[in-house]
C-alpha cells in the first residue's frame, strides 16, 4: 500500500537529496582536483583557473615521478609488505580474537586487559627504535611486518563479531569431534567475511600509506617503500631547482612542471591502488563497521 507524501515530506526529501549531493561533491572534488592538477603542466596550473579539466594536458609529472630507477623497487616493496601485512595481520588477529571469544578460556579477562593496557602507554620513539635495532629489524624487510601483526582495535572489532556468532554452533561442532582450528576455519571464518574484509582494508591502507617507518626506522635504503621514497623525491624536487630528466636541461623541465604539480602526481600514485581495491570491499566494509549497531 502506497501513501501519498505530504508537501512537508516532499520538501524534506528534496532537501535531503541536495544536502547529500553537496556532501558527496565536497568529498569527491578534492580527489578530482588533485587528478587534474597532476595531468596539467605545472607552470600553467600555477597561473590558476584550473578547476574542472586540465587546461594543458601532459604526462610530464608522472614521467618525472617514475624517472628515478628506485621507484619500481620501492613500489615492489610496498606491494609485498601490503600483501604480507594483510595476510599476517588478519590471520593472527583472527587467532587471538577466536581464543578470547571462548568464554571458558582460563585468564580470558586478564589477557584482554593486558593487551588493552599496553595500548595506553608507549615508551616513545627512541626506545622503540632501540628495540627494533636490538631485534635486528632496522635493516630487514620484516620491520614492516612484525610490529604490525597485532592491533588492539582490529582485535576488538573481530572479537566483538565472533561474540555475536551463536555459541551453539561451536558447541555442536565440539560434540561432532571438531577441534578449535576446525571450528575457526570451517565455521567462524565463512561467517566472518565482513569483518575480515574490514580489517584487511584497515591493514592494507595502513601498510600502503606508511612512510614514517621507512623514513625513521629503516637503515637499508634498498628496502624503502614507495610512500617514503616519493616523499623524499618530493622534498628533493622542492629544495632544488636543478632537476634533470633524461637529457633535458632543468630550465626546459621547469617550463612544464612545478613542485606542486609533481606533488599531485605523487599523491595520485599512492592513492590509486586503494581507490581501485576499495569498491570490491565496500559491501563487506559497510557491514563490518556496523558490528554491534543492531542487536538480533
Amino acid at each position: 500500500m502506497f501513501f501519498k507524501q505530504t508537501k512537508g515530506q516532499k520538501a524534506f526529501q528534496v532537501f535531503n537529496y541536495c544536502l547529500l549531493g553537496l556532501f558527496g561533491f565536497a568529498t569527491f572534488y578534492p580527489f578530482w582536483y588533485v587528478l587534474i592538477a597532476s595531468l596539467n603542466t605545472g607552470r600553467d596550473f600555477a597561473r590558476g583557473g584550473v578547476y574542472l579539466f586540465p587546461r594543458e594536458f601532459t604526462w610530464e609529472n608522472y614521467a618525472l615521478a617514475f624517472n628515478d630507477s628506485r621507484i619500481f623497487a620501492s613500489l615492489s616493496i610496498s606491494v609485498f609488505k601490503t600483501i604480507i601485512g594483510v595476510v599476517t595481520g588478519v590471520f593472527f588477529t583472527m587467532l587471538m580474537a577466536y581464543a578470547l571469544s571462548v568464554k571458558t578460556l582460563p585468564g580470558r579477562n586478564f589477557f584482554t586487559f593486558f593487551w588493552y593496557f599496553t595500548t595506553v602507554f608507549g615508551g616513545g620513539m627512541i626506545p622503540y627504535y632501540m628495540l627494533l635495532r636490538d631485534l635486528g629489524l632496522t635493516k630487514s624487510f620484516w620491520l614492516y611486518i612484525t610490529p604490525a601483526v597485532y592491533n588492539f582495535f582490529n582485535f576488538l572489532l573481530m572479537r566483538t563479531y565472533f561474540n555475536n556468532i551463536p555459541n551453539e554452533l561451536r558447541e555442536s561442532a565440539e560434540l561432532d569431534g571438531a577441534n578449535d582450528f576446525a571450528i575457526l576455519f570451517r565455521i567462524y571464518l565463512p561467517l566472518s567475511m565482513p569483518v575480515i574484509a574490514t580489517i584487511a582494508l584497515f591493514v592494507g591502507v595502513g601498510q600502503w600509506n606508511d612512510w614514517f617507518t621507512g623514513a625513521y626506522y629503516q637503515s637499508n635504503q634498498d628496502l624503502i617503500p614507495a610512500a617514503t621514497l616519493l616523499q623524499k623525491l618530493l622534498n628533493e624536487a622542492t629544495a632544488s631547482s636543478n632537476v634533470k630528466v633524461g637529457q633535458e636541461s632543468s630550465a626546459l623541465v621547469m617550463q612544464s612542471y612545478t613542485s606542486q604539480s609533481l606533488q599531485m602526481a605523487f599523491v595520485m600514485i599512492l592513492t590509486m591502488p586503494i581507490v581501485v581495491v576499495y569498491p570490491f570491499l565496500q559491501k563487506y566494509y559497510v557491514r563490518g563497521v556496523m558490528i554491534g549497531a543492531v542487536k538480533g
